[in-house]
Formats: structure tokens, sequence, C-alpha cells
């Protein structure tokens, strides 16, 4: 009840006034603002903990220096990803002196003109909204995956309202039964597929096991359809590129659950390409690894 009737609307007041007072700004002068926020508050938070011990586990070579460095430099680009998240209907793709590059838009061309579904991934780099944008932006209509919010006044604040041809489905069992029907029907479906499922498969990253989440092999093994990693780079302030990579080469074989383990293996070691070459954009607070690894 307390949350319900207290907590929830507490939480929706102040988020609408965080909106309300970033449109205010520059989006510059935004994303500076959230950097700089993000490196003096982040780094004495509790759950930098979990990111410090994550990046030891990833690279055990780097000295405690060049960890807090890490962790000072992941927390500047999650304070600008928060702080650009209200304008992110001023991210110019198109037209003059655009916010966003993209390369490799072949792979979109690919995927909106051959009359198949087809699936997109990412993960929690740079600002993981904007591929969404910019694939949209290129006349790809797509549905993708993210996590709700708990509380519904937030929930509607944060409708995805920048995007254009674009359907949120929510995770979960209702999620999946949208996702399964938005290919079943043709449409392209977008995922972040980086965070750890208890209930998925292990599979390698960074060297160690980690419990991977296998939709997207599933997926793609169910409707043999054409998987495009698409990569984010922040390269200075609230300016990006987008690089979109030709299809996973997928050979199913007789056993399903070999092919699940090596499309995601294969996911896997393209995140991890991805990551150790920007490690600072990263989101490294997640609990990606077993409590007992380190």
């Amino acid at each position: 009840m307390f949350k319900n009737y207290i907590s929830h609307p507490l939480q929706g007041i102040a988020s609408y006034l965080f909106f309300f007072l970033t449109k205010l700004l520059p989006i510059t002068w935004a994303s500076g603002l959230g950097g700089w926020s993000g490196r003096l508050i982040g780094p004495i938070l509790n759950i930098s903990r979990r990111a410090r011990r994550n990046m030891s586990i990833a690279f055990p070579e780097k000295s405690e220096k060049e960890i807090e460095d890490l962790v000072s430099q992941m927390w500047d680009n999650l304070g600008r990803t928060v702080m650009e998240y209200p304008l992110l209907n001023r991210i110019r793709v198109n037209g003059q002196r655009p916010h966003v590059t993209l390369v490799g838009n072949e792979y979109l061309e690919l995927l909106r003109d051959d009359d198949k579904p087809g699936l997109l991934f990412t993960g929690h780099l740079g600002n993981w909204e904007i591929p969404a944008i910019c694939i949209s932006a290129q006349g790809l209509p797509q549905h993708f995956v993210y996590r709700a919010p708990n509380n519904p006044y937030v929930e509607k604040l944060f409708e995805r309202r920048h995007l254009i041809d674009c359907t949120p489905i929510p995770k979960g069992a209702r999620g999946a039964r949208m996702a399964l029907k938005a290919l079943s029907e043709g449409g392209h479906l977008g995922m972040l597929v980086d965070q750890k499922m208890n209930d998925g498969i292990a599979a390698p990253f960074f060297g160690h096991t980690a419990m991977s989440a296998p939709a997207l092999a599933q997926f793609a093994l169910k409707f043999r359809c054409p998987v495009i990693p698409v990569r984010v780079e922040r390269l200075e302030g609230p300016n990006f590129c987008i690089t979109c990579y030709p299809p996973l080469e997928i050979t199913p074989s007789n056993d399903k659950q070999a092919d699940i383990l090596e499309i995601t293996t294969k996911v896997n070691s393209i995140l991890e390409e991805w990551i150790r070459e920007r490690p600072a954009q990263w989101l490294w607070l997640h609990n990606r690894w077993p409590e007992d690894l380190f």
C-alpha cells in the first residue's frame, strides 16, 4: 500500500520534475552535467563495489588505480546517458550536423528489403537508446525488448515517444509472446543481450562462465532469420557512432541445444570484443558472474 499510494507517486513527481528541468538545457550541456555528476557521485555509491569486482574479473592485469579510473569513466558515461534520455528527440540522425554517424547501413537495408523477419542485438554500451532511434530513422520498422519500470507513473513518463515505427515489448512471458508474434509476421526485433539471466545457459564471457539469455539464439533458429550485431560508441558528448555488422553465420545442426550454445557464445564473444575496446562505456553494474568467482 505504501508503494502504491505514497512511494510511487513521489517517485513519479520527482521523475517528471527531472524531465522538465533537463529539457530546459541544450543537449550538450545536459550531457556534460550528467558526466560531471556521475564522476562526482557514482564512485562513492555502494553499487560501485560490483563494478570494481566485475572489472577485476574481466581485467585481472589492471592495477587498482586503473580500475578506479575505469569506474569514474563508467559513471561519466552513465551520467551522460541518464541526462540525455529526456532529450533523445533532439538527437539528429540525418540532416546537417547529425549527432550520429552510421556505418553499415547496407545491412539495415538488407533487413528492410528481404521480406523476412530479422534480429538485431547490442549491449549496454555508450547510450544504448541510440541504436533504436538510428535504425527507425532509416525506415526499418522494429520491435524492441525493454525492462519496464515497476512504478506505473515512471513507466508512463519513460514511454519511448522519441521512436518512430518502433514498438516496445516488455520483458516477461507476455513480452515473449509478443516477440514471437512480431517475428512470425515478418517483423524485426532488437534486443539487449549482455545481462545475466539466472535461468539462461552457461556460456563463456571474458574467460569465465556467465549465465546468458538464450532467446536470441532460439529466435534465430526458429525463424532462420538474419542476426545483425549493432554497436554503439560514444565519441564526444552526445555524439555517437553506430556500426551495423554483417549477419552472423549460423549453420543449424541436428543438436538444437548445441546450436543455441554456439550462437550465444558467438554473441558473447562479439560483446566482449566491443567492451575490451571501450571498457569505460559498458554498464559494469550488472551481477554478471557467479559471486564465488572473485
